[in-house]
């Protein structure tokens, strides 16, 4: 193999190993921010329990319930804006990962050739010396 074949090769599973970890990075933001909507999902359960027991607390619950919806809805937003980056790194991964195999393949047809070539070159010269001793 070729010292720039082996130079692409290692850029290349370098960048797709970068990627890799932004990938993980990311599913692990999105999971996060999927625990805090079912946080806030138990949240408004027990407040609402509370408020059927608790008269001021019912008179508090509306308040509680806008509050809620405008988390919920940042919780949601943040959780959709992580999926199109995941979707986003997956692609990007996908891509990289092609382009390795693009280069290895090219590395393993390059040394492929260079070893029909070398055997054409040695039955070559086994003709080549089967002619010589035929001749003499």
């Amino acid at each position: 193999m070729t010292a720039w074949a082996q130079s692409l090769i290692r850029i290349s599973n370098y960048e797709v190993e970068t990627l890799q970890k932004r990938l993980a990075e990311i599913t692990a933001r999105r999971a996060s921010a999927e625990m805090r909507l079912a946080v806030l999902s138990a949240e408004v359960e027990v407040e609402q329990e509370r408020a059927r027991a608790d008269a001021e607390a019912r008179l508090l619950l509306d308040a509680y319930m806008s509050g809620w919806k405008v988390r919920r809805a940042v919780a949601e937003t943040s959780v959709a804006e992580l999926d199109a980056e995941e979707a986003g790194a997956r692609d990007a991964l996908t891509s990289a990962f092609e382009e390795l195999k693009k280069f290895e393949h090219v590395a393993e047809t390059t040394r492929l050739n260079a070893l029909i070539a070398a055997g054409r070159r040695e039955t070559a010269r086994y003709d080549e010396l089967g002619l010589r001793r035929r001749a003499s």
